[in-house]
């Protein structure tokens, strides 16, 4: 959630139920059963784990529209300090279920750094009318947006989302709902902002550079069931095939 710890006790309080309600009936939307969903809560945002079956295509495509349509309408009115607005990440893997302090993986730490990267902040913050912003890893991109274009592929902005402190770097493709996130380029303005916070944010032209193809892990189109893991992050979201305490990391391709 952007600007979360900025505000005092009571907009904290009011920005948790607006998530929470916010992300319950953008689910209901789009027929996802987020009773079914492990979560682990973090205040300005939710870790979850998706029961196997679940649509990587439904995650990656469908909820981020609805939760910016749903942001907005909460939103209307509010003063700016109390306006919630939210990054959102996917990605899959596998992952133990069964942590004695969470779900250890790399498929979740690699959504939650996807969705703390500074390209992400730095691309919400460029488009002020958007209520939220996706990343998706490029196997999700590969494997679901290129393939399938629910939403539109050329509408993505590949980056190389980087934390440094963390030692993470991975290419990622950033969308905007409503806008062509690849298409419009920052400001000089706010090419200084993101210079003085963020000397290297990362971010590639997806025009100045050739995309790189990947092999991906399987994903759930409409009756095709699904035998890879998903992860999906603030709102973060891993998906699993395996109801034992461990992913297989050996699952059938598709």
């Amino acid at each position: 959630m952007e600007s979360y710890s900025v505000r005092d006790n009571v907009l904290q309080y009011r920005a948790q139920q607006a998530l929470q309600k916010i992300m319950q009936n953008a689910c209901d939307e789009a027929g996802l059963d987020r009773a079914k969903w492990r979560v682990q809560q973090g205040g300005d945002g939710q870790l979850a784990i998706l029961p196997a079956g679940t649509s990587e295509r439904v995650v990656a495509t469908r909820l981020t529209p609805l939760i910016d349509r749903l942001l907005r309408e909460h939103n209307r009115g509010l003063a700016p300090e109390a306006r919630v607005r939210l990054r959102l990440a996917v990605h899959e893997g596998p992952v133990h279920l069964d942590g004695a302090n969470g779900y250890p993986g790399d498929a979740v730490v690699d959504v939650c750094r996807l969705v703390d990267s500074p390209q992400l902040k730095s691309a919400l913050r460029r488009f002020p009318g958007a209520e939220a912003a996706l990343i998706v890893s490029d196997r999700i991109y590969q494997d679901v947006v290129r393939h399938y274009q629910d939403l539109r592929p050329e509408h993505f902005l590949r980056v190389m989302a980087s934390l440094p402190d963390k030692k993470f770097e991975a290419p990622a493709w950033i969308y905007i709902p409503g806008e062509n996130a690849a298409g419009r380029r920052p400001t000089d303005h706010e090419r200084l902002g993101q210079a003085e916070d963020h000397p290297d944010d990362g971010t590639v032209n997806r025009r100045d550079r050739p995309v790189p193809g990947t092999t991906g892990g399987g994903q759930v189109f409409h009756n095709i069931t699904s035998h890879g893991p998903t992860a999906y992050g603030n709102g973060n979201i891993v998906s699993t095939n395996n109801p034992q305490d461990v992913v297989d990391p050996r699952w059938p391709r598709r």
